[in-house]
């Protein structure tokens, strides 16, 4: 059960959620979009999302400001957090302007959204489930795009519910977080891609 919990953790982890949610548009949009406007959103938005925190982590690392990748401490989660939310916003203003992809501009305010609500929690000094936040976040997005384009989604969304109670499961028996702070990371993430959907839907 802990090697299942461990690798669930690293599948789903925070940092694949971003290119997770991008990568879906593309699939599920009926939308026509030529390869060339897909390269140039999905590239940019995995290098930012994936290849850069991973960067920037073992600088934190080398300069002892975080000391493993779970961020067990509250202390350690402040900086990959503020890096995360630039990004975003980074991501939001160069890449997916409002007048470009609105499903995936709001998409990412949603992320944004999320992300500054679990900085702010920090300074209560509460520590959220990444991993729950993310994951409902894109089950919500998914939702929504279901709605949105009147396809049939429910098997993508079926898995993506087994996936998320896997998720919370794995991080409760690897006590990496308590109930409430799973059941916060989850209403976070759900509220978040839920708020922003009266804008484009």
């Amino acid at each position: 059960m802990k090697i299942f919990s461990n690798l669930i953790s690293y599948l789903f982890h925070p940092l694949f959620i971003p290119i997770g949610g991008t990568v879906a548009y593309f699939l599920i949009t009926p939308k026509f979009t030529p390869l060339e406007i897909q390269s140039a959103s999905i590239l940019p938005i995995f290098i930012l999302t994936v290849i850069i925190p991973i960067i920037t982590f073992l600088i934190l690392k080398n300069l002892g400001l975080v000391h493993s990748i779970t961020l067990d401490s509250i202390q350690e989660r402040k900086y990959p957090l503020y890096i995360h939310a630039s990004i975003l916003l980074l991501i939001l203003y160069k890449v997916i302007p409002n007048n470009y992809v609105s499903e995936l501009y709001f998409y990412f305010t949603g992320l944004l959204g999320a992300t500054i609500a679990c900085i702010l929690l920090l300074l209560f000094n509460f520590k959220t489930s990444l991993h729950t936040v993310g994951i409902s976040g894109l089950l919500m997005y998914l939702i929504n795009l279901s709605i949105h384009f009147e396809i049939n989604l429910i098997i993508a969304i079926s898995l993506l519910i087994i996936c998320t109670g896997s998720i919370i499961t794995a991080r409760l028996y690897l006590k990496a977080h308590t109930g409430i702070e799973v059941v916060i990371g989850l209403f976070i993430g759900l509220l978040s891609q839920l708020l922003t959907v009266r804008f484009w839907l």
